[in-house]
């Protein structure tokens, strides 16, 4: 059994003790995602915007683990307003529209005021590489 942590640098990752993503043997379990561009620091005000920047760091953090958008087979929405979940849906669809993992959306307060969504996937890679 392997297993290897993958960070992206963020002192969150240090000082609260988690990695962006596990990967165990073909398993991938990426931590909750925000819309935060991990380049910059900056996050847009803009749900829609939010959404499309959790799928950019999440296909980012598979590609690490060496998997794939399409390996995916289940994901979590985490939103403080539950209204705007049907804003996300034209982004989750030009994602996720041929996958269909398993999902659940639920409502609940995130760690930043700003934060709009939050997106955790799990993926099994197709093979052991």
């Amino acid at each position: 059994m392997s297993k290897k942590l993958i960070s992206t640098g963020s002192t969150f990752e240090t000082e609260i003790g988690y990695s962006r993503a596990v990967v165990q043997d073909n398993w991938v379990f990426v931590s909750g995602t925000t819309g935060y561009n991990y380049n910059t620091m900056v996050i847009s005000e803009n749900i829609v915007e939010q959404t499309e920047q959790c799928f950019i760091n999440i296909k980012d953090t598979l590609e690490k683990a060496k998997a794939s958008l399409t390996d995916i087979v289940r994901i979590t929405y985490i939103l403080p307003d539950a209204n705007d979940f049907e804003k996300c849906w034209p982004i989750l669809k030009k994602y996720l529209g041929n996958i269909k993992p398993a999902a659940t959306m639920f409502s609940a307060g995130l760690a930043d005021k700003k934060m709009k969504i939050e997106i955790q996937v799990t993926a099994l890679k197709a093979n052991n590489t």
